[in-house]
């Protein structure tokens, strides 16, 4: 007759407790008739001390509390992955809203004929074009597009992708023209005479540029009034009357929100086109996190606080993508504050073919808009070319209090124009301040140039004595940045035979 010993009992469980808490209870399993070593690599340790704290495996399999720590874990690299890869398709829909707040729409303009200054909320728009734009919807079939003579015109899809240029750097070029703007898997007939663009969307930014010319916005202002149309294909023979409203100087919003709202708009734009406008890996991450096409996204209220948080963030992480690159080849030359708006050359942020330069769309679509190869091409003397400083000569953040000063050596490389704007940090449009344009460049009749072609300016709170005319206004507490435009740019800006200076602190 077998007898029971506590004492042999409970050192049997402590030393299977100590085997399970070390990850080698495995090594201590019977010896079977087909059992062959297991590499280690492939097991989990029972136990795991991670930066979610310890994760337990007992046998392999999760406890609950493990479980339930890795799926909210789960749901927050989702949350994080959805803000910073769904990024362009919220940007898109941001400004595709506050275009339809104002009335833009497929018959309906929004121009600014006196120029847009800071009240109105965009991305790093500039201060010398003549902007019009028109929020598209294809739902009803193909619009025909008429475009103005001389105008750099857009159109993107509802993700921010790229769908055609129109104008100087389009098929037209420059000279005005017919285009055909295709939905989604379009089987009808294709009229002739038109330039042909297909959308993976059917909602669309349509928006163009025109130029100052002696001074004036006058003729760009009136070519637009007078060729730009867009009507249904249907309507070809009898198209309906455009509607032009002035917008300059309007407050209006078209920067999509770093909040929770984010999910919001990326749901709106799944609810309204087809999944195969979009990445099915991106998609089925978002239908992870409850976003997915016909169903409601309604998280409770435990997945509401995780995807708050995870915005939180994905927007600090693309916040210091956009405004402190790590990436080497984002920067004009080492050692300069300058970096391109586009990394890389390509406007689809490619750094090989078939790789994704995923840190480049990033800093792209959370701070600019505006998807075309004429502004990641080296295009000699067509399109415009960008780049961005957010630090001074030494490193060290701009900031609204302080003076600083740079100088443009002669010889800028821009055929059309150039030109400084200043934009808040946080808004990531037009800085705010007593100047109706935060900006200065070619166009500015007033401006200073040096008796050997360079130009100096100034940024700060107050003008420099004797400056006045070369100054650019800047806000005690705001922080700041600054782009460098050159449209039109010429040889010695792709060579890089010229560089812009850097900017030096005054005071």
């Amino acid at each position: 007759m077998k007898t029971f010993s506590p004492t042999l009992s409970l050192t049997s469980a402590v030393i299977a407790g100590l085997l399970f808490a070390t990850g080698v209870w495995a090594q201590t399993s019977p010896k079977m008739k087909m059992t062959t070593p297991i590499p280690e690599k492939i097991t989990t340790p029972a136990r795991i001390e991670s930066r979610l704290g310890t994760l337990e495996f007992p046998q392999g399999y999760p406890t609950d509390s493990t479980a339930d720590k890795l799926y909210e874990h789960l749901d927050f690299m989702h949350g994080v992955e959805a803000f910073l890869y769904a990024l362009p398709g919220a940007s898109v829909h941001a400004a595709g809203r506050g275009i339809k707040s104002m009335g833009g729409d497929n018959h309906t303009v929004l121009i600014m004929e006196q120029l847009m200054d800071s009240r109105s909320l965009f991305l790093t728009a500039n201060t010398e074009s003549i902007y019009s734009m028109m929020w598209l919807d294809l739902k009803d079939g193909p619009l025909v597009i008429e475009s103005p003579p001389d105008i750099l015109g857009i159109v993107n899809d509802h993700w921010f992708r790229y769908v055609g240029d129109i104008g100087n750097a389009g098929p037209d070029r420059g000279k005005g023209g017919k285009y055909l703007l295709l939905p989604p898997g379009y089987k009808g007939s294709v009229p002739k005479g038109y330039f042909v663009m297909r959308s993976q969307t059917y909602q669309n930014l349509y928006f163009w540029r025109g130029f100052i010319k002696d001074g004036s916005t006058a003729s760009a202002v009136e070519n637009t009034k007078k060729f730009a149309k867009v009507y249904p294909l249907a309507d070809v023979k009898n198209p309906p009357p455009m509607k032009f409203i002035d917008v300059s100087g309007k407050y209006f919003n078209t920067i999509g929100g770093n909040d929770f709202s984010f999910f919001t708009d990326i749901d709106e734009i799944v609810q309204a086109e087809p999944n195969e406008a979009y990445s099915a890996e991106i998609l089925g991450m978002l239908a992870a996190i409850g976003i997915e096409k016909g169903k409601v996204f309604a998280p409770d209220d435990k997945l509401k606080k995780t995807l708050t948080e995870a915005v939180d963030v994905g927007n600090a992480t693309a916040r210091t993508i956009a405004f402190k690159p790590r990436m080497k080849e984002a920067y004009l030359s080492p050692g300069s504050a300058w970096f391109f708006t586009f990394v890389g050359g390509s406007y689809q942020f490619l750094s090989q073919p078939g790789v994704r330069n995923l840190a480049a769309r990033v800093l792209f679509h959370y701070n600019y808009t505006g998807i075309t190869p004429a502004m990641a091409f080296e295009m000699v003397g067509i399109g415009s070319q960008y780049v961005m400083a957010t630090t001074d000569s030494k490193g060290m953040p701009l900031e609204g209090a302080k003076t600083y000063k740079i100088r443009l050596p002669p010889n800028i490389p821009a055929k059309d124009f150039w030109s400084f704007v200043a934009y808040d940090n946080q808004s990531r449009s037009m800085l705010q301040t007593d100047q109706q344009f935060p900006s200065i460049g070619s166009k500015d009749k007033d401006i200073v140039i040096n008796a050997d072609g360079s130009v100096d300016v100034w940024f700060g709170p107050t003008a420099p004595n004797g400056h006045e005319k070369n100054w650019v206004q800047t806000v005690p507490g705001r922080g700041w940045s600054v782009l460098l435009r050159l449209y039109g740019p010429e040889k010695s800006w792709f060579d890089k035979t010229w560089r812009p200076g850097e900017l030096e602190l005054v005071q």
